[in-house]
Order: structure tokens, then C-alpha cells, then sequence
């Protein structure tokens, strides 16, 4: 009887501490982890993924390799992903994929829940331009002439079914105006349709159209975030220009949601160090975007805000994709 006192004395401490340790060692990766990026590489999500992995192997310790599985605007890695089963993979997925697609898609072969948010690492804004040669200099100039002929308001869009386009029907709205918008096949024939003066006006993301604005292309009217960015100090918000508009997008990791919820929340939490370091800061803002360092909740609740205010967006549009 004293000897199984004894034994279950003894075992009390040791209880949570190997509860720890077994969530500890579920926490871990067991071998090297894929990281799955959506489009080409040399664009920013490839971009920012390499910075990313090349870091995070560094503090892991363990080979981390990114794969770029391009194509359907980002889906096919998503659907990919889904059958990943037990591997050890993460994927750098936009809002396009991750809440626009469920909406305007009759059958796609995933769902949002099929995946688990790990970490948020950099958001973008959009940005309204007009060529170089309009004579509309500002905001307020555009603002008037549109007024005065609101059957003109044909805002070019990258993509139908973009974020971008989606910015055109809330400006739209904002401006008691009913915006037509021209979606072309990517940001290269749009902007190349701006610059002619094919297009009146555009909207995309703003790193996109940074390079025009700074070549004198193009000219920025006014950007969607919060404040002015760092990039174009000199060009204002729509809040500032009377728009009570801020909107953005952003890049974040995601697992597959067969992942152990502790392994993905490590993850998380590895990732926004790796982002909240300076010279890893400096190098995100360099290709014009803002870093972000939220871990696995963080980048859960941001997700859910950004789900309230565009799906009432796209929604209200109207607009269903082809497959």
C-alpha cells in the first residue's frame, strides 16, 4: 500500500509536465516542411515566401522548401493542399483564394475549412491611377469630372472577380456612382492600357503600380489604407480625400487543417518572429508591401474581420466566376 502511495506521489508532478512535453513534441516537425505558393516565382507572394522559408530553416533547423504549384489564380495549390494529408506543408494564400473564391465559385474543391490559419506576414493597398497625360491632377479633379459623366467611370481591373475589382463597386458605392468594371488578363495589359490612355482609370494593388506612378506613367490619385504609405508619402488616403474608405489585402500561411492544431500554432508563433525581425521588416518593405508578425490567432481573428466586410461585397455584387 505504501509503495503505490508512494508511486502515485511521485507521479502527480510529472502528470502535466509530460502532457507538455507530448504536446511539445507534437508541436514539432519530424522532417522538412513544404511550402506551397500559388503563382509563378519571381512575383511578391514568391518572393515573400523565400524570404520566409530561407529564415525560418535557419531557426528550425530542418530543410524548408518552397514549391510553386501556379495556376487558377492561386486554387490549384489550395486544392492540392487538401489532399496533403499528414505532410508537414504550409501555403502563402491571399484573400482571392482564400475568401473570394468560395463565394464566386459554384464548384471548387475546397472549402475555408479545409484549411488553418498559421501566420499573417505582410498586407498590401490598392491604389486608383490615371495616365501620366490625363488632365485630372488630384482626386477632387476626378471626383468632379465622373459627376459630370458618370457613364465614363470604366475602371480597369486586373481580373474580374479580383480584389481590385471588387475596391472598384465599393468606391463606387462611396461615390454614388455605378462604376463599369473592364477586367483584363493580369496587371501587365492593364497598366499597359493606362499608360496609352486606353483606360481612364485603374485600380490595382499598389505595389503593382508603384513602379509607373515613379516612372511618370501613371499618376497614384489616392491609396486604401489607413494612413499614407511609406512608399508614396505624398499621395493621401480616400479618408483623406473624403472617401471613408480603407480596405487592403495580405499574404498569411495556412495549414492543412489535419495539421495538429499545436503544430500549426508553433508554427505561427516561429513565423511572426521571423517577421517581427528589422532587417526582415526592411527587406518585406523594400518590395513595396507592409510586413505584418501574427501568429496562428491573431491571423484567425484578422481573418474573420476581413470575412465581415467583403463577403457583403462580393455577395451584393453579384458576380459568379467561371469555372
Amino acid at each position: 500500500m505504501r509503495r503505490w502511495l508512494l508511486a502515485a506521489c511521485l507521479a502527480l508532478p510529472v502528470g502535466p509536465a509530460l502532457a507538455q512535453a507530448v504536446a511539445s513534441a507534437g508541436a514539432k516537425l519530424d522532417g522538412p516542411l513544404t511550402v506551397l505558393v500559388g503563382y509563378a516565382p519571381g512575383g511578391a507572394s514568391d518572393r515573400i515566401a523565400r524570404l520566409v522559408a530561407e529564415r525560418l530553416q535557419q531557426r528550425l533547423g530542418v530543410p524548408v522548401v518552397v514549391e510553386n504549384k501556379s495556376g487558377a489564380g492561386g486554387r490549384l495549390a489550395a486544392q492540392w493542399m487538401k489532399g496533403a494529408g499528414e505532410r508537414n506543408v504550409l501555403m502563402l494564400a491571399n484573400p482571392a483564394v482564400m475568401v473570394v473564391a468560395p463565394l464566386v465559385y459554384g464548384k471548387l474543391e475546397y472549402a475555408a475549412d479545409d484549411f488553418r490559419p498559421v501566420a499573417m506576414v505582410c498586407r498590401y493597398e490598392f491604389a486608383l491611377a490615371v495616365p501620366a497625360s490625363a488632365e485630372v491632377k488630384d482626386f477632387a479633379g476626378l471626383r468632379s469630372w465622373l459627376k459630370a459623366h458618370p457613364a465614363q467611370f470604366n475602371v480597369g481591373v486586373p481580373a474580374t472577380g479580383s480584389l481590385p475589382h471588387f475596391f472598384a463597386l465599393m468606391l463606387g458605392q462611396a461615390l454614388a456612382l455605378e462604376p463599369q468594371a473592364v477586367g483584363y488578363r493580369g496587371s501587365g495589359p492593364l497598366l499597359t492600357d493606362l499608360i496609352g490612355g486606353v483606360l481612364g482609370q485603374a485600380i490595382d494593388t499598389l505595389d503593382t503600380v508603384l513602379p509607373q506612378h515613379q516612372a511618370g506613367k501613371v499618376r497614384v490619385l489616392a491609396v486604401s489604407g489607413a494612413q499614407r504609405s511609406a512608399s508614396l508619402p505624398d499621395v493621401p488616403t480616400f479618408r483623406e480625400v473624403g472617401v471613408d474608405l480603407v480596405a487592403d489585402g495580405w499574404n498569411a500561411f495556412f495549414a492543412p487543417a489535419s495539421m495538429p492544431p499545436e503544430r500549426a500554432a508553433w508554427l505561427g508563433k516561429e513565423i511572426a518572429a521571423v517577421m517581427a525581425a528589422p532587417d526582415m521588416q526592411a527587406q518585406v518593405r523594400a518590395i513595396n508591401l507592409e510586413p505584418l508578425a501574427l501568429d496562428a490567432d491573431a491571423t484567425a481573428q484578422a481573418l474573420a474581420a476581413y470575412r465581415r466586410q467583403w463577403e457583403p461585397v462580393v455577395r451584393a455584387s453579384g458576380f459568379k466566376a467561371e469555372q
